[in-house]
């Protein structure tokens, strides 16, 4: 009402502008505080019930409600583990042995303990707070007096000296070279040196070794011989065994004289018809034939089981004899021009070359590869000459006179298979397991023609045409492709031959020409090979 009574309107505030002041009595108001004091003991009964209501259960990994530090880290509470040797649980271990905490140790005193234990058997106790706690051997504390592997006393230091200079005195009396000595190839090094682990011991090197030791040692020699022997070629003692009544006849002549009656009857060659021999000697296997150049009267063929042999063609039948040299199967073989000689290839990782006569070994070579074809030149003038497809991607020439690698062909990406020598025997054509052909200029490691495309396969065998203008080559996607051998070396799609099934390895070596424009192909035969002989009357060879 007091307000009301003092309110007035604007025409009165206008004409009573000079009015006194309010004479009401004053009013009294209670004083504020902004830090009032508050009664937190329901707070404290509240966190109280809180961390009663909400244990946390050590075993549990998970916690479903936002802790506080006093709870996380606050003792646990219950009865000890009946039946754990410390009475803790299971769930409060981090370790197999207990609980681990980590605690600051310094490093230096940290090593200075661990040394002085694993050297005198004892050490502080770690766990112990307060005090000169040891553990570990106390007879032996007592006797050192306490002491560390960092504080040795003088008397120990003297000792120590001495041990060294009589050390030093025995080295000296030894007679041992200084140079050894210093050499830490020696066994004197590792004996006298200060920096060898076996430093100063006393027994010495041992003069003899147990049986154990021997075996051990015998074992280890073979096994490093085995494993030289696979980096460079096994090498096996080189025999051979005549089989035939005499190695000449009455008049002189060598057994692989061919006959003066063997002469070419027919130039052509026609489906065999009728088996006219089989000759069976090989306990394995037979990997290649060849026969015998320009005569025919004599065969010869590569095993399986490490072994070439020669047979005869036209007269017994029989094998006249047997060339063993090799710790695998032989892959390759080859005859020279007048075949007085001829090259063996084998997957121990050898080349031989033998005489077919006497069946010594000329020379042998190797590159620590497997070859996979071996050709000597076919020049008069450069029988000397051996090159080699290895299962390294690289053809390997080779001078025999010198028997050192006069040259490299190295461009294929995949094992060579194949050798040619085509164009009066300047070039030479390969095939490789890369699915490619390439010519190249005989002595000069550079392709000069390359024949790839997306559809071709793998040519294992490749055969010449008698007029030296056409290749067949044996195409692993069963066909039989003829290759022009001039300049351009294109294939002749007009003469392409058709095969049942020749791919794979098994019937890989079959394509050979049979005269002066027909192709033959054996794979229908069951065969791995074929050779053709015009002497005497038409023959073909193969081996299953």
């Amino acid at each position: 009402m007091d307000l009301l009574q003092n309110y007035q309107n604007d025409g009165e505030l206008d004409q009573n502008h000079n009015s006194s002041p309010d004479s009401s009595p004053p009013r009294l108001l209670s004083s504020k505080s902004a830090a009032p004091k508050v009664d937190d003991t329901m707070l404290a009964l509240t966190v109280a019930n809180q961390m009663l209501s909400k244990p946390i259960d050590p075993v549990q990994h998970v916690v479903a409600f936002n802790p506080t530090y006093d709870q996380l880290w606050a003792p646990v509470l219950g009865p000890a583990h009946p039946y754990a040797k410390d009475g803790i649980a299971q769930g409060m271990r981090n370790h197999k042995l207990g609980f681990v905490e980590d605690a600051a140790i310094d490093s230096f005193v940290f090593d200075e303990q661990y040394n002085t234990f694993h050297k005198y058997g004892y050490a502080a106790d770690p766990s112990a707070s307060a005090g000169n706690n040891y553990i570990g051997d106390l007879d032996v504390l007592e006797k050192n007096n306490g002491i560390s592997v960092y504080n040795i006393p003088q008397h120990e230091q003297k000792k120590r000296k001495i041990e060294k200079k009589t050390e030093a005195a025995e080295d000296e009396d030894d007679g041992m070279d200084k140079e050894e000595v210093e050499n830490p190839a020696t066994d004197a090094w590792l004996m006298k040196n200060r920096k060898s682990p076996w430093a100063g011991k006393k027994e010495g090197l041992q003069t003899e070794l147990t049986e154990e030791q021997k075996k051990y040692a015998e074992e280890h020699a073979r096994k490093k011989e085995e494993k030289a022997g696979g980096e460079k070629g096994e090498l096996v003692a080189d025999k051979t065994t005549f089989h035939g009544k005499e190695e000449r006849d009455y008049q002189g002549r060598s057994w692989i004289a061919p006959p003066k009656d063997a002469k070419a009857s027919n130039d052509h060659c026609y489906i065999p018809k009728r088996l006219v021999h089989t000759w069976s000697g090989h306990t394995k296997g037979v990997s290649a034939i060849r026969f015998f150049p320009r005569h025919g009267h004599l065969i010869l063929s590569a095993g399986m089981d490490t072994k070439v042999k020669i047979w005869d063609v036209f007269n017994s039948g029989k094998c006249m004899r047997t060339y063993m040299g090799h710790s695998k199967a032989v892959r390759d073989i080859s005859f020279c021009n007048d075949g007085s000689k001829f090259l063996t290839a084998s997957y121990d990782k050898n080349i031989k070359y033998w005489d077919t006569e006497t069946g010594q070994v000329i020379s042998s070579f190797s590159t620590g590869k497997i070859p996979y074809v071996v050709k000597l030149n076919p020049d008069d003038d450069k029988q000397n000459i051996l090159l080699a497809g290895m299962s390294d991607k690289k053809i390997v020439q080779w001078d025999m006179n010198t028997g050192q690698i006069t040259q490299e062909y190295d461009q294929h990406l995949g094992a060579v298979n194949t050798i040619t020598f085509v164009d009066n025997n300047r070039r030479f054509v390969t095939s490789s397991d890369d699915k490619s052909l390439r010519v190249w200029e005989f002595g000069i490691p550079v392709v000069i023609k390359y024949i790839s495309e997306p559809h071709m396969h793998s040519m294992p065998s490749i055969s010449l045409h008698p007029n030296m203008n056409w290749l067949a080559a044996q195409s692993l996607d069963n066909q039989i492709l003829i290759y022009s051998t001039r300049e351009r070396f294109q294939l002749n799609k007009k003469e392409e031959e058709m095969v049942r099934v020749n791919a794979g390895f098994g019937t890989g070596r079959v394509v050979k020409f049979s005269g002066p424009s027909n192709v033959t192909r054996a794979s229908a035969l069951g065969l791995s090979g074929i050779r053709w002989s015009k002497v005497k009357w038409p023959l073909v060879a193969g081996m299953d």
